[in-house]
């Protein structure tokens, strides 16, 4: 086959593998110097994924540091937790290093969930975890102070990526968590039944009855949870400008550690 014509194929299969990503989802928006904005050579695609860091004053490469994981909402940016009120003050206060990656696209569900293009779904599931271990692969972590933690979209991807790492994290955090609502409750918190979770949701959120349903199912198995039901707080707001709600979550990873 002449090679021009090897090319135009190769041209072609590559614009249908990335057909679903586009310049939208490698969007950033929070501004704050505090805030590394950077990017990395996805493996399966060699494309170029982008993912932000914050790193606090207080590291020293001689000491092991916790780290946050912290998992997006649907169509938010890949930085858009960073902004979230009194999170980074926070992680300057107790010394977390935090790391949000995008998952593939904005709309990836970190594999919680099935998509028309299955392939996307794994691949946002696998970006948390390649950013997670070039974390890991550049400062000093604590391997038992290993947190994730997410919003909406992100909390169904907390759900779904601990159960399929069952040994990695010491504590689970998710606010208006969005899993599918036909998904058994039985399967998801059995396999991660031995994390401590922080759950934070709204009452006036529409998810509120599902996030009831698995916090009973919590209770059921005897999981070690906490949590907060906000008194007229909505599915956003009630977490993104509340520094008081987001000190729930730093509060709660300050005192639980990986003891399996």
């Amino acid at each position: 086959m002449p090679r021009i014509i090897i090319s135009i194929l190769s041209i072609l299969a590559t614009s249908w593998a990335f057909a679903d990503r586009d310049v939208t989802d490698d969007e950033s928006l929070i501004k704050d110097s505090r805030v590394q904005h950077r990017s990395y050579t996805f493996p399966p695609t060699g494309e170029s994924i982008p993912y932000a860091l914050f790193v606090p004053r207080s590291y020293n490469e001689g000491d092991e540091a916790p780290l946050i994981v912290s998992l997006h909402g649907l169509g938010r940016t890949y930085d858009w937790l960073m902004g979230y009120h009194g999170l980074l003050d926070e992680a300057e206060t107790h010394g977390y290093i935090v790391v949000t990656p995008l998952g593939y696209t904005r709309r990836g569900w970190y594999g919680s969930r099935e998509l028309e293009d299955m392939e996307d779904a794994r691949y946002a599931e696998q970006d948390v975890m390649e950013v997670l271990q070039l974390v890991r692969n550049e400062f000093s972590i604590d391997n038992n102070r290993i947190y994730l933690r997410g919003h909406s979209m992100g909390g169904a991807g907390t759900y779904s990526i601990a159960a399929k790492n069952p040994t990695l994290f010491a504590g689970l955090g998710v606010a208006a968590p969005a899993p599918e609502r036909d998904m058994p409750i039985e399967q998801t918190p059995n396999k991660i039944k031995h994390i401590p979770i922080l759950v934070l949701q709204g009452d006036e959120d529409g998810l509120v009855t599902l996030t009831r349903r698995w916090v009973a199912k919590m209770r059921e198995i005897g999981m070690q949870h906490v949590y907060v039901e906000v008194p007229g707080g909505d599915h956003s707001l009630v977490i993104s400008q509340d520094k008081n709600n987001m000190k729930k979550f730093t509060d709660f990873f300050n005192i639980v550690r990986k003891t399996y």
